[in-house]
């Protein structure tokens, strides 16, 4: 992920040994959604994931995008129905 520039460190490009600081803005993008986070601590030692997630807290521009975004999504799914099944081989020789 963060090889691939989908990680921003204060608006920057960063590259995985990147040293996080309090306060900073990470943004990440995975697929069509992308968060906004604020680091709220550091951390030294591996945490379990609900202890990391008191680490961070997304911010509430980011959510409102997200949220969005995933309204969009769905509405384009409802305007686009897909077929219950695959054509078959007749159907396949009648839409050439």
């Amino acid at each position: 992920m963060i090889d691939g520039g989908k990680v921003h460190y204060n608006g920057q490009r960063s590259k995985p040994s990147k040293i996080v600081e309090v306060n900073a803005e990470i943004k990440l993008r995975q697929g069509n959604e992308e968060r906004t986070v604020t680091i709220r601590a550091v951390t030294n030692q591996r945490r379990s994931a609900s202890e990391a997630q008191q680490l961070y807290q997304e911010t509430e521009a980011s959510i409102v995008n997200r949220e969005k975004m995933a309204q969009a999504r769905k509405m384009n799914v409802l305007t686009m129905p897909h077929p219950d099944r695959r054509p078959d081989k007749k159907e396949r020789a009648r839409s050439d």
